[in-house]
């Protein structure tokens, strides 16, 4: 079973689907089935990141260069609030995490709009100044 994950990830896959479902719970491939499970948390928690990290580069674009923005600005917010939204609907449980990571995804967005806006990272607040209710809230755009 160990050789077939590594020459064909998919039909490991398939395959212990099946003895799960079969109830075979002897020949499952249990370390690299909780190495896969582990992976997927994992994977789930950089998604969510990364959304709350783009999320949190627009609105600070939003509220720096009023005069820049636009429906694309807009529609990126609202994409990038939808899809975490969808993800804690999915795993409630990750709302915890979510809370966790603004402050480091918050370092990121800055330098993140920095980059892209050509403002100086000083300018913005060194800790994030939204609440996660604002950060999710399908009304809230930031004030300049």
């Amino acid at each position: 079973m160990t050789s077939l994950y590594h020459q064909d990830f998919y039909a490991w896959l398939l395959q212990n689907i099946a003895l799960l479902k079969q109830g075979n719970w002897t020949q499952i491939d249990r370390m690299y089935l909780l190495e896969e499970l582990e992976e997927m948390g994992a994977n789930q928690q950089n998604a969510l990141s990364s959304r709350l990290r783009i999320l949190l580069a627009h609105l600070l674009k939003w509220q720096y260069q009023v005069e820049l923005r636009s429906r694309s600005w807009n529609a990126t917010i609202y994409e990038q609030r939808s899809q975490i939204e969808e993800r804690l609907d999915r795993s409630p449980s990750l709302k915890h995490y979510l809370l966790e990571k603004i402050p480091k995804a918050y370092r990121q967005a800055v330098k993140l709009a920095a980059k892209e806006t050509g403002l100086n990272e000083a300018i913005f607040p060194t800790e994030c100044p939204y609440t996660l209710e604002q950060i999710l809230g399908e009304e809230y755009y930031p004030e300049a």
